[in-house]
């Protein structure tokens, strides 16, 4: 059975730090929530800048952790460049925080909970892999990253749903643009997952 931690010298604290990750993109995603039911409360913004401060001290552990401990198999750039995909994603969400923040009466009442969904159900699916990778169960492994295509799949069916509505001619111009820009980066902090998962499948077929 492929093993991942076998081929780092049996160190859980890259799985660690990994997991830690993956969760603060969640945690990001639940602020989001948050700001979306009340787009006017600025101090929310803090727990996507705690977030995000967070998940940068993660990733330089962990870049730091990869130069100082013993990597037998596993090529060191492969773990760098899953811990910087998955810094992307709350880095990604502190940015849609931003553009609510900036006119947050073009987005009282608009209805994101689609996106929402599909943005749980993503980053949930990355932090299901990195916990496949730790048990390095390969079965498991593809079928949360099919899950994870298909949710990316998703969201992009949704985003046309998206334009057809804003291009419709009910919008004025600076809410239509506003929210064009926040559901823009919504897909793409799908995105950001889904290149995650393609990122952890490569090291995994890579190492199998």
């Amino acid at each position: 059975m492929f093993s991942l931690q076998k081929l780092l010298g049996k160190e859980d604290k890259f799985f660690n730090l990994l997991e830690a990750s993956a969760h603060e993109a969640q945690n990001a995603v639940q602020a989001l929530i948050k700001l979306c039911k009340k787009p006017e409360q600025a101090a929310l913004l803090d727990e996507f800048v705690q977030s995000r401060r967070k998940d940068k001290q993660i990733t330089a552990q962990i870049s730091e952790a990869v130069y100082t401990t013993f990597v037998t198999a596993l090529e060191r750039e492969d773990i760098e460049a899953l811990s910087n995909a998955l810094y992307r994603i709350p880095k990604t969400v502190e940015k849609i925080a931003e553009h609510i923040m900036l006119a947050p009466q073009h987005v009282r009442g608009v209805d994101f909970s689609k996106q929402i969904i599909l943005l749980e159900q993503a980053t949930e699916q990355v932090l299901a892999l990195i916990r496949s990778m730790r048990k390095g169960d390969l079965d498991e492994i593809k079928t949360l990253n099919d899950k994870l295509q298909f949710i990316e799949g998703e969201a992009d069916k949704a985003i046309i749903e998206v334009y057809r509505d804003l291009f419709n001619g009910k919008y004025e111009p600076t809410k239509l643009i506003l929210l064009k820009d926040v559901y823009e980066l919504l897909e793409k902090v799908i995105d950001r997952c889904r290149d995650a998962g393609n990122v952890i499948s490569h090291i995994v077929l890579k190492n199998s």
